[in-house]
Protein backbone atom coordinates (compact mmCIF):
# COMPACT_ATOMS: atom_id res chain seq x y z
CA UNK A 1 0.00 0.00 0.00
CA UNK A 2 3.13 2.26 0.82
CA UNK A 3 4.70 1.93 -2.38
CA UNK A 4 1.45 2.65 -4.44
CA UNK A 5 0.73 5.43 -2.53
CA UNK A 6 4.45 7.02 -3.46
CA UNK A 7 4.03 5.73 -6.58
CA UNK A 8 0.59 7.75 -7.35
CA UNK A 9 2.69 10.43 -5.53
CA UNK A 10 5.76 10.37 -7.88
CA UNK A 11 2.96 10.25 -10.84
CA UNK A 12 1.12 13.45 -9.81
CA UNK A 13 4.21 15.02 -8.99
CA UNK A 14 5.35 14.39 -12.56
CA UNK A 15 2.48 15.78 -15.04
CA UNK A 16 1.52 17.89 -12.57
CA UNK A 17 4.62 19.94 -12.27
CA UNK A 18 4.87 19.71 -16.25
CA UNK A 19 1.21 20.74 -16.47
CA UNK A 20 1.88 24.21 -13.96
CA UNK A 21 5.28 24.60 -15.05
CA UNK A 22 5.08 27.19 -17.17
CA UNK A 23 3.10 29.17 -15.39
CA UNK A 24 5.08 29.05 -12.03
CA UNK A 25 8.49 30.46 -13.93
CA UNK A 26 6.06 33.56 -14.87
CA UNK A 27 4.23 33.95 -11.22
CA UNK A 28 7.66 33.28 -9.80
CA UNK A 29 9.72 35.23 -11.90
CA UNK A 30 7.54 38.41 -12.19
CA UNK A 31 7.18 38.21 -8.19
CA UNK A 32 10.89 38.62 -7.69
CA UNK A 33 10.48 41.57 -9.46
CA UNK A 34 7.60 42.79 -7.65
CA UNK A 35 9.03 42.30 -4.21
CA UNK A 36 11.54 44.98 -4.75
CA UNK A 37 9.53 47.37 -6.68
CA UNK A 38 9.24 49.76 -4.41
CA UNK A 39 12.80 50.33 -2.97
CA UNK A 40 13.85 50.08 -6.81
CA UNK A 41 11.43 53.27 -7.38
CA UNK A 42 13.08 55.08 -4.26
CA UNK A 43 16.55 54.43 -5.35
CA UNK A 44 16.41 55.61 -8.78
CA UNK A 45 13.38 57.95 -9.55
CA UNK A 46 14.75 61.17 -8.32
CA UNK A 47 10.96 62.95 -7.69
CA UNK A 48 10.41 60.14 -5.28
CA UNK A 49 12.65 62.06 -2.41
CA UNK A 50 12.00 65.85 -1.12
CA UNK A 51 14.00 67.11 1.36
CA UNK A 52 12.85 66.65 4.78
CA UNK A 53 11.34 68.92 6.61
CA UNK A 54 9.23 69.26 10.48
CA UNK A 55 5.54 67.56 10.20
CA UNK A 56 3.76 71.08 10.52
CA UNK A 57 5.41 72.58 7.38
CA UNK A 58 3.50 69.85 5.26
CA UNK A 59 0.72 71.10 3.36
CA UNK A 60 -2.79 69.58 4.19
CA UNK A 61 -5.27 68.07 2.01
CA UNK A 62 -6.94 71.53 0.98
CA UNK A 63 -3.59 73.63 -0.18
CA UNK A 64 -2.06 69.98 -2.26
CA UNK A 65 -5.83 69.99 -4.08
CA UNK A 66 -5.55 73.86 -5.33
CA UNK A 67 -1.97 73.79 -5.93
CA UNK A 68 -2.78 70.71 -8.34
CA UNK A 69 -5.93 72.02 -9.60
CA UNK A 70 -3.98 75.23 -10.93
CA UNK A 71 -1.92 73.03 -12.98
CA UNK A 72 -4.39 70.76 -13.73
CA UNK A 73 -7.29 73.29 -13.88
CA UNK A 74 -9.84 70.09 -16.33
CA UNK A 75 -9.11 67.48 -14.01
CA UNK A 76 -10.31 66.57 -10.48
CA UNK A 77 -8.13 65.62 -8.01
CA UNK A 78 -9.60 61.91 -6.41
CA UNK A 79 -6.88 61.43 -3.40
CA UNK A 80 -3.49 62.25 -2.16
CA UNK A 81 -1.10 59.52 -0.16
CA UNK A 82 1.53 61.15 1.79
CA UNK A 83 4.32 58.91 2.36
CA UNK A 84 6.54 60.19 5.08
CA UNK A 85 8.39 63.99 5.67
CA UNK A 86 11.08 62.65 2.84
CA UNK A 87 8.89 61.71 0.53
CA UNK A 88 6.80 63.17 -2.26
CA UNK A 89 2.62 62.76 -2.15
CA UNK A 90 0.98 60.78 -4.60
CA UNK A 91 -2.35 62.21 -6.00
CA UNK A 92 -4.69 60.41 -8.42
CA UNK A 93 -6.85 62.45 -10.63
CA UNK A 94 -10.29 61.24 -12.44
CA UNK A 95 -9.81 59.65 -15.75
CA UNK A 96 -5.93 60.57 -16.29
CA UNK A 97 -3.23 57.81 -16.78
CA UNK A 98 -0.70 59.46 -15.04
CA UNK A 99 0.28 59.83 -11.42
CA UNK A 100 1.27 63.04 -10.18
CA UNK A 101 4.13 63.21 -7.68
CA UNK A 102 3.77 66.57 -5.52
CA UNK A 103 6.27 68.33 -3.07
CA UNK A 104 4.43 68.04 0.47
CA UNK A 105 6.02 71.70 1.22
CA UNK A 106 5.80 73.79 -1.38
CA UNK A 107 3.00 72.01 -3.82
CA UNK A 108 4.85 71.49 -6.71
CA UNK A 109 4.12 68.80 -9.07
CA UNK A 110 7.21 66.94 -10.07
CA UNK A 111 6.58 64.69 -12.19
CA UNK A 112 3.29 63.35 -13.70
CA UNK A 113 4.06 59.51 -14.56
CA UNK A 114 2.62 56.98 -16.55
CA UNK A 115 0.86 54.03 -14.83
CA UNK A 116 1.55 51.30 -17.60
CA UNK A 117 5.40 51.52 -16.82
CA UNK A 118 7.54 47.39 -16.42
CA UNK A 119 6.48 47.11 -13.16
CA UNK A 120 2.35 47.57 -13.51
CA UNK A 121 3.57 45.21 -16.61
CA UNK A 122 4.91 42.35 -14.39
CA UNK A 123 2.28 42.77 -12.24
CA UNK A 124 -0.59 42.26 -14.74
CA UNK A 125 1.63 38.96 -15.63
CA UNK A 126 1.25 38.20 -11.93
CA UNK A 127 -2.44 38.27 -11.57
CA UNK A 128 -3.51 37.33 -14.53
CA UNK A 129 -0.52 36.35 -17.26
CA UNK A 130 -1.95 39.18 -19.36
CA UNK A 131 -4.60 37.39 -20.61
CA UNK A 132 -8.23 38.81 -20.07
CA UNK A 133 -8.77 39.86 -16.42
CA UNK A 134 -11.31 36.93 -16.12
CA UNK A 135 -9.72 34.12 -17.80
CA UNK A 136 -6.05 35.16 -16.28
CA UNK A 137 -7.05 35.48 -12.94
CA UNK A 138 -8.64 31.67 -13.04
CA UNK A 139 -5.48 30.50 -14.91
CA UNK A 140 -3.29 31.86 -12.13
CA UNK A 141 -5.79 30.78 -8.75
CA UNK A 142 -5.85 27.02 -10.34
CA UNK A 143 -2.18 26.89 -11.30
CA UNK A 144 -1.11 28.06 -8.04
CA UNK A 145 -3.62 25.14 -6.43
CA UNK A 146 -1.81 22.66 -8.59
CA UNK A 147 1.59 24.70 -7.18
CA UNK A 148 1.00 23.68 -4.03
CA UNK A 149 -0.40 20.52 -4.25
CA UNK A 150 2.96 19.51 -6.42
CA UNK A 151 5.05 21.33 -3.38
CA UNK A 152 3.43 19.37 -1.07
CA UNK A 153 3.42 15.61 -2.95
CA UNK A 154 7.67 17.06 -3.48
CA UNK A 155 7.97 16.82 0.12
CA UNK A 156 7.09 13.59 0.38
CA UNK A 157 9.65 12.23 -2.46
CA UNK A 158 12.18 14.11 -0.46
CA UNK A 159 11.79 12.69 2.68
CA UNK A 160 14.65 10.39 2.94
CA UNK A 161 13.92 6.95 3.49
CA UNK A 162 16.43 6.06 6.19
CA UNK A 163 18.02 8.99 8.15
CA UNK A 164 21.06 8.41 8.30
CA UNK A 165 24.14 10.27 7.76
CA UNK A 166 24.57 9.40 4.05
CA UNK A 167 20.93 10.04 3.21
CA UNK A 168 20.97 13.46 5.37
CA UNK A 169 23.59 14.55 3.64
CA UNK A 170 22.49 14.01 0.35
CA UNK A 171 18.78 15.54 1.19
CA UNK A 172 20.50 18.72 3.01
CA UNK A 173 23.59 19.79 0.82
CA UNK A 174 24.41 20.57 -2.71
CA UNK A 175 27.24 18.18 -4.13
CA UNK A 176 28.94 20.18 -6.32
CA UNK A 177 31.58 17.71 -7.41
CA UNK A 178 28.87 15.45 -8.83
CA UNK A 179 28.07 14.70 -12.26
CA UNK A 180 25.63 17.86 -13.91
CA UNK A 181 22.84 15.28 -13.96
CA UNK A 182 23.43 15.11 -10.29
CA UNK A 183 24.66 18.63 -9.64
CA UNK A 184 20.39 18.90 -11.66
CA UNK A 185 18.87 16.74 -9.20
CA UNK A 186 20.59 18.19 -5.80
CA UNK A 187 19.25 21.73 -7.25
CA UNK A 188 15.68 19.90 -7.68
CA UNK A 189 15.70 18.34 -5.02
CA UNK A 190 17.68 20.34 -1.81
CA UNK A 191 16.89 23.58 -3.39
CA UNK A 192 13.20 22.67 -3.26
CA UNK A 193 13.17 22.06 0.14
CA UNK A 194 15.21 24.63 1.65
CA UNK A 195 12.11 27.25 -0.42
CA UNK A 196 9.58 24.79 1.32
CA UNK A 197 8.01 26.87 3.77
CA UNK A 198 7.84 29.83 2.04
CA UNK A 199 6.46 28.45 -1.43
CA UNK A 200 3.93 26.85 0.39
CA UNK A 201 2.97 30.08 2.73
CA UNK A 202 3.28 31.98 -1.05
CA UNK A 203 1.01 29.18 -2.45
CA UNK A 204 -1.21 29.52 0.30
CA UNK A 205 -1.49 33.06 0.42
CA UNK A 206 -2.21 33.38 -3.48
CA UNK A 207 -5.03 31.24 -3.22
CA UNK A 208 -6.94 33.34 -0.30
CA UNK A 209 -6.14 35.64 -2.95
CA UNK A 210 -7.84 34.26 -6.04
CA UNK A 211 -10.31 31.97 -4.54
CA UNK A 212 -13.69 33.68 -2.43
CA UNK A 213 -14.01 29.38 -0.97
CA UNK A 214 -10.34 29.33 -0.08
CA UNK A 215 -10.42 32.54 1.50
CA UNK A 216 -13.71 31.93 3.68
CA UNK A 217 -12.24 28.17 4.45
CA UNK A 218 -9.17 29.94 6.21
CA UNK A 219 -11.48 32.64 8.19
CA UNK A 220 -14.00 29.87 9.23
CA UNK A 221 -11.01 27.59 10.75
CA UNK A 222 -8.88 30.55 12.35
CA UNK A 223 -12.11 31.72 14.52
CA UNK A 224 -13.99 33.86 11.71
CA UNK A 225 -13.87 37.96 11.25
CA UNK A 226 -17.42 39.64 13.03
CA UNK A 227 -19.32 41.17 10.21
CA UNK A 228 -19.28 44.66 9.29
CA UNK A 229 -22.07 46.94 7.65
CA UNK A 230 -22.68 45.73 4.34
CA UNK A 231 -23.42 49.62 3.15
CA UNK A 232 -22.07 52.53 5.46
CA UNK A 233 -24.41 54.96 6.63
CA UNK A 234 -24.75 57.75 8.58
CA UNK A 235 -26.71 56.75 11.71
CA UNK A 236 -29.43 60.13 11.30
CA UNK A 237 -33.56 59.84 13.09
CA UNK A 238 -35.71 58.65 10.45
CA UNK A 239 -37.62 62.20 10.31
CA UNK A 240 -33.69 64.00 10.45
CA UNK A 241 -33.89 66.49 7.24
CA UNK A 242 -30.68 65.85 4.47
CA UNK A 243 -27.22 67.47 6.36
CA UNK A 244 -25.96 70.19 4.85
CA UNK A 245 -22.77 68.64 4.45
CA UNK A 246 -19.12 70.00 5.09
CA UNK A 247 -17.22 71.58 2.70
CA UNK A 248 -15.12 68.56 0.97
CA UNK A 249 -11.64 70.63 1.32
CA UNK A 250 -12.22 71.38 4.77
CA UNK A 251 -13.42 68.14 5.92
CA UNK A 252 -10.16 66.43 4.23
CA UNK A 253 -7.98 68.84 6.63
CA UNK A 254 -10.04 67.93 9.38
CA UNK A 255 -9.70 64.26 8.80
CA UNK A 256 -5.48 64.72 7.70
CA UNK A 257 -5.32 66.01 11.36
CA UNK A 258 -6.94 63.75 13.49
CA UNK A 259 -5.89 60.30 12.03
CA UNK A 260 -2.18 61.87 12.29
CA UNK A 261 -2.48 63.03 15.68
CA UNK A 262 -5.23 60.78 17.24
CA UNK A 263 -5.82 57.65 15.42
CA UNK A 264 -2.03 56.53 13.78
CA UNK A 265 -0.01 53.96 15.25
CA UNK A 266 1.94 52.82 12.76
CA UNK A 267 3.99 55.13 10.56
CA UNK A 268 1.89 57.81 11.63
CA UNK A 269 2.93 60.86 8.51
CA UNK A 270 1.96 58.26 6.06
CA UNK A 271 -1.50 58.86 5.33
CA UNK A 272 -4.35 58.16 2.32
CA UNK A 273 -7.20 60.86 2.04
CA UNK A 274 -9.80 60.63 0.15
CA UNK A 275 -11.70 64.43 -1.33
CA UNK A 276 -15.41 63.33 -0.43
CA UNK A 277 -18.06 64.03 -3.34
CA UNK A 278 -20.29 66.72 -3.12
CA UNK A 279 -23.12 64.50 -2.51
CA UNK A 280 -20.93 61.83 0.22
CA UNK A 281 -22.06 61.77 3.87
CA UNK A 282 -18.59 59.34 4.34
CA UNK A 283 -15.29 60.04 3.71
CA UNK A 284 -12.59 57.15 3.36
CA UNK A 285 -9.23 57.51 4.75
CA UNK A 286 -6.21 55.02 5.00
CA UNK A 287 -3.58 54.79 7.89
CA UNK A 288 -0.87 52.31 9.64
CA UNK A 289 0.68 51.35 6.49
CA UNK A 290 3.41 49.50 7.48
CA UNK A 291 5.45 46.20 6.37
CA UNK A 292 2.80 45.58 3.82
CA UNK A 293 -0.64 46.10 6.01
CA UNK A 294 -2.72 48.90 6.14
CA UNK A 295 -6.28 49.97 8.36
CA UNK A 296 -8.85 51.68 6.08
CA UNK A 297 -10.88 54.02 7.99
CA UNK A 298 -14.75 55.18 7.26
CA UNK A 299 -15.62 58.89 8.80
CA UNK A 300 -18.70 60.49 8.92
CA UNK A 301 -18.58 63.83 6.70
CA UNK A 302 -19.93 66.42 9.54
CA UNK A 303 -19.06 64.78 12.67
CA UNK A 304 -15.99 62.76 12.31
CA UNK A 305 -16.56 59.98 13.49
CA UNK A 306 -15.26 56.74 12.85
CA UNK A 307 -18.06 54.70 11.39
CA UNK A 308 -18.35 50.71 12.12
CA UNK A 309 -17.35 49.92 8.45
CA UNK A 310 -13.52 51.15 9.95
CA UNK A 311 -10.82 48.22 10.80
CA UNK A 312 -9.80 47.91 13.99
CA UNK A 313 -6.27 48.64 15.01
CA UNK A 314 -3.78 45.34 14.04
CA UNK A 315 -3.37 44.53 17.89
CA UNK A 316 -7.03 44.52 18.53
CA UNK A 317 -7.82 41.85 15.91
CA UNK A 318 -8.92 38.32 16.26
CA UNK A 319 -6.78 35.46 14.46
CA UNK A 320 -8.96 35.35 11.34
CA UNK A 321 -8.80 39.62 10.96
CA UNK A 322 -5.05 39.58 11.08
CA UNK A 323 -4.77 36.82 8.67
CA UNK A 324 -6.82 38.63 6.76
CA UNK A 325 -5.16 41.58 7.19
CA UNK A 326 -1.64 40.28 7.10
CA UNK A 327 -2.47 38.06 3.86
CA UNK A 328 -1.25 40.95 1.13
CA UNK A 329 1.81 41.26 3.50
CA UNK A 330 2.84 37.58 3.82
CA UNK A 331 2.39 37.08 0.01
CA UNK A 332 5.04 39.59 -0.82
CA UNK A 333 7.35 39.19 1.99
CA UNK A 334 6.48 43.01 2.84
CA UNK A 335 5.32 41.15 6.63
CA UNK A 336 9.38 41.93 8.18
CA UNK A 337 10.62 44.09 5.86
CA UNK A 338 13.96 43.97 4.38
CA UNK A 339 15.24 40.64 5.68
CA UNK A 340 11.50 38.73 4.34
CA UNK A 341 11.76 40.49 1.12
CA UNK A 342 15.21 39.05 0.16
CA UNK A 343 13.53 36.39 1.75
CA UNK A 344 10.88 36.25 -0.69
CA UNK A 345 13.18 36.89 -3.42
CA UNK A 346 15.13 33.87 -3.06
CA UNK A 347 12.87 31.19 -2.53
CA UNK A 348 10.52 33.00 -5.42
CA UNK A 349 14.22 32.49 -7.77
CA UNK A 350 14.08 29.09 -6.92
CA UNK A 351 10.36 28.32 -7.32
CA UNK A 352 11.12 29.26 -10.88
CA UNK A 353 13.86 27.20 -11.44
CA UNK A 354 12.23 23.96 -10.05
CA UNK A 355 10.42 23.53 -13.36
CA UNK A 356 13.63 23.57 -15.39
CA UNK A 357 15.01 21.11 -13.23
CA UNK A 358 12.33 18.91 -12.61
CA UNK A 359 11.87 18.83 -16.74
CA UNK A 360 15.32 18.37 -17.15
CA UNK A 361 15.20 14.92 -14.44
CA UNK A 362 12.40 13.46 -16.20
CA UNK A 363 13.42 14.36 -19.66
CA UNK A 364 17.07 12.85 -18.73
CA UNK A 365 15.11 9.44 -17.49
CA UNK A 366 13.08 9.70 -20.83
CA UNK A 367 16.51 8.96 -23.04
CA UNK A 368 17.66 6.44 -20.72
CA UNK A 369 14.80 4.12 -20.99
CA UNK A 370 15.36 4.75 -24.83
CA UNK A 371 19.03 4.25 -24.99
CA UNK A 372 18.13 0.92 -22.75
Amino acid sequence: MKKFFLKINAWLHLWLGLVSGIIVIILSVTGCVLVFEHDFKALVYNYIHVEEQSADKQLPPSELYKKIKAVYPDKEVESVWYYGLDKSVKAGLEDFDSILYVNPYSGEVLAAVDHDDIFHFMDEGHRRLWMPRKVGRQVVGWGTLVFFIVTVSGIIMWWPKKWNKRMVKQSFTLNWKASLKRINYDLHNVLGFYSLTLALLMALTGLIMAFPWMRKSVMWLSGGIPPRPKIEKVLKPADAPDPILQDALLTADKIWYKVRHEIAQFNTEAIIIHYPEPDEETVYACTDMHNGRWRDLSFDRNSLALLPRTQKSIKDTNTAEWIARSNYALHTGFIGGMPTKILYFSASLICASLPITGFYIWWGKKRKKKKK
